[in-house]
C-alpha cells in the first residue's frame, strides 16, 4: 500500500469519533410531540416526517458506526485492506474514498449485480 496502515487507521478513528459525536447530538434531539394530536392533518404529517427522518439517520449512523469499528477491528487481526472475498489487497484509492470498505473494487461490483449470493459465494 503506498499510503501506510496508520493513515488508514488514523482517517478510521477521525471518522469513529465522528459518528458517534453526531449519533450522540442525534439522540439529544427533542422528541416530537404525540403525532395525531393536531388539529390540522398537515401539522401531523410533518410531524411525522421529522420522526421518521430522525430515526432513519440513527439507524444510518448506527450502521455507518458498526462499519467503522469493524474496519478498524480489522487491525487488530492483520486483515486490514484485503478483500473479505478474494483475499486480495483491496486498492489503496478505494480505502481512502471509503476507508471502511471490506471488498475490493471488482468483488463489490460483482456482489452488487448478483444480489441473490452472500459476499463468499461471488
Amino acid at each position: 500500500m503506498s499510503k501506510g496502515l496508520e493513515f488508514f487507521r488514523k482517517m478510521l478513528e477521525e471518522e469513529r469519533d465522528r459518528l458517534r459525536a453526531e449519533l450522540e447530538a442525534a439522540r439529544r434531539k427533542e422528541p416530537l410531540g404525540n403525532i395525531g394530536y393536531s388539529n390540522h392533518m398537515a401539522e401531523t404529517a410533518t410531524e411525522a416526517f421529522e420522526q421518521t427522518k430522525g430515526q432513519s439517520l440513527e439507524r444510518r449512523l448506527e450502521r455507518l458506526l458498526a462499519d467503522v469499528e469493524y474496519a478498524l477491528s480489522k487491525f487488530e487481526k492483520g486483515t486490514y485492506g484485503i478483500c473479505e472475498n478474494c483475499g486480495k489487497p483491496i486498492d489503496p484509492a478505494r480505502l481512502e474514498a471509503l476507508p471502511y470498505a471490506v471488498l475490493c473494487f471488482e468483488c463489490q461490483h460483482r456482489y452488487e449485480f448478483v444480489p441473490q449470493k452472500g459476499i463468499g459465494n461471488i
